[in-house]
């Protein structure tokens, strides 16, 4: 068994049965993409490799701990500085780029207080609004894949139930008790009375910032949430409102249910807005009833989030980070972040904070360890003295597929010793690619003339036995190989 199959448990046997290391937080460091944090934490040696192996004795799977702890590489340790992960909001400075995204994980006080706790720099608290707020029952659903981790999940989740007096409360005790923990503030109205009440009111709540939710897909009431931010006037209107009311910053929460995301936050922005926040979830359908025999069960159109969404929210990072009306105003990204890998791309194209939901309810707030020990560990092995050097670096690279250079080919390699022949790459290639390949002695050899460097091969192979040949051959040369 490999170190992706462990289950994640809360209070771990294996720890509890090591006197040395703590063994669950290294492989859940390893199933978080953070070799690095588990090298450097062992410190050039594996104590491990004399033990009578307790851990696996205790594991409720049957994990070889010692055998995966062993076939790292230890490091020699260094102190992580995660100074250099500090940055600000809007002006208003935050220990670490890591917030809690609007939504149940940051619904009361105990939540964030223990979210403050593990580490998170702050917490967007989920959505206060004057609605009755009701919700179904149950509300979740999911797409899975390997291991049983979370791919999709859709969720039909609206508001807080809390009121506006209750949260105020809630607010004012977590500023008290976590003054240099950053606490944003999201509100929804149905009109301009119902903005204008809430910026007001939050003045002296005990909020940092305002994050102004135009993009739940949720909601059963008219003229709020998603059908709002598809309405750049209507966001521009609401904007200006609570501009007018609040003494406080803030952004606009953006629905990536629209064509152009642009549009909507360029609008935010006129109406003085002091950045966005991207992307709310997409509107979906899962599971849907195949059985004609039972009746219609029913279904509900709700909002899809987790790690399939990740490409979805970059395109539109991306295209928030280009646009030239908002320069130099804060972006707030969000879209599938589960490891520090994942909010250091959206950091790269242009995001000043990243937002979390989806990993935090399969996994829990714990995952921050590994969000800033990964992240500070890239940050020192570059080079870069701040988290803000790494900001943009690699948005010029983002072009439209009209102006790629499409004068060359580039070969996929075949890596035999690696080749088991299962031949899974001469089928693609046959029925999704252009018959570039044919099998000889049982494994597939490239054929040129029919290749046009797709990389469906590449892609398809089971055991990463083709890779890019990083070899650009020109188009005009390709009839003399």
């Amino acid at each position: 068994m490999k170190w992706d199959e462990c289950l994640l448990c809360h209070d771990a046997a294996c720890s509890r049965s090591c006197e040395v290391l703590q063994p669950a937080r290294l492989l859940r460091s390893l199933y978080f993409d953070n070799a690095e944090a588990v090298r450097n934490e062992l410190g050039g040696q594996v104590p491990c490799t004399d033990c009578d192996g307790h851990c696996r004795q205790s594991c409720p799977v049957d994990l070889d701990i010692r055998g995966i702890l062993t076939s790292l590489a230890p490091d020699k340790q260094r102190e992580i500085n995660y100074d250099v992960l500090k940055t600000d909001f809007c002006g208003i400075p935050l220990e670490n780029p890591f917030l809690l995204s609007s939504s149940v994980i940051a619904s009361t006080y105990d939540m964030c207080a223990r979210a403050f706790e593990a580490g998170w720099a702050g917490a967007a608290f989920k959505t206060i609004c004057l609605m009755d707020i009701v919700e179904a029952s149950p509300r979740f659903s999911a797409i899975k894949g390997d291991n049983n981790r979370l791919i999709g999940f859709k969720n039909i989740e609206q508001l807080s139930d809390h009121s506006v007096v209750e949260n105020i409360k809630i607010f004012k005790e977590l500023k008290k008790n976590y003054p240099d923990k950053f606490l944003l503030v999201s509100i929804m109205g149905r009109n301009e009375e119902e903005w204008a009440y809430l910026a007001d009111i939050l003045n002296d709540s005990g909020a940092d910032a305002l994050e102004l939710n135009f993009s739940c897909p949720n909601m059963t009431e008219e003229n709020s949430g998603s059908d709002v931010g598809q309405i750049p006037e209507l966001v521009e209107r609401y904007s200006r409102v609570v501009k007018q009311h609040t003494r406080l910053p803030f952004i606009a929460k953006l629905t990536p249910n629209v064509t152009h995301i642009e549009d909507s936050a360029e609008a935010a922005i006129r109406g003085g807005a002091d950045g966005v926040a991207a992307i709310n979830t997409i509107k979906s359908l899962i599971e849907v009833d195949i059985n004609p025999n039972d009746g219609i069960a029913q279904a509900s159109i709700g909002g899809y989030s987790g790690k399939a969404v990740k490409p979805i929210a970059l395109r539109f990072t991306a295209e928030l980070a280009q646009d030239e009306m908002l320069d130099g105003k804060h972006i707030s990204a969000m879209g599938g972040i589960e490891t520090w890998r994942d909010a250091l791309e959206f950091i790269v194209l242009g995001a000043d904070s990243v937002q979390v939901t989806t990993a935090v309810m399969q996994y829990g707030y714990r995952i921050i360890d590994d969000l800033k020990s990964g992240l500070a560990l890239y940050l020192q092995d570059h080079g870069f003295q701040n988290i803000k050097d790494i900001h943009k670096t690699t948005i010029s690279g983002i072009v439209g597929t009209e102006k790629l250079d499409r004068s060359y080919v580039i070969f996929p390699r075949f890596l035999r010793d690696k080749c088991v022949g299962c031949q899974r790459c001469y089928l693609s290639c046959q029925d999704g690619g252009h018959q570039a390949i044919k099998i000889v002695d049982g494994k597939p050899v490239l054929n040129p003339d029919n290749c046009v460097g797709c990389h469906l091969c590449v892609l398809v192979c089971p055991m990463e036995a083709i890779v890019s040949s990083e070899v650009r051959v020109p188009k005009e040369k390709l009839g003399r190989i």
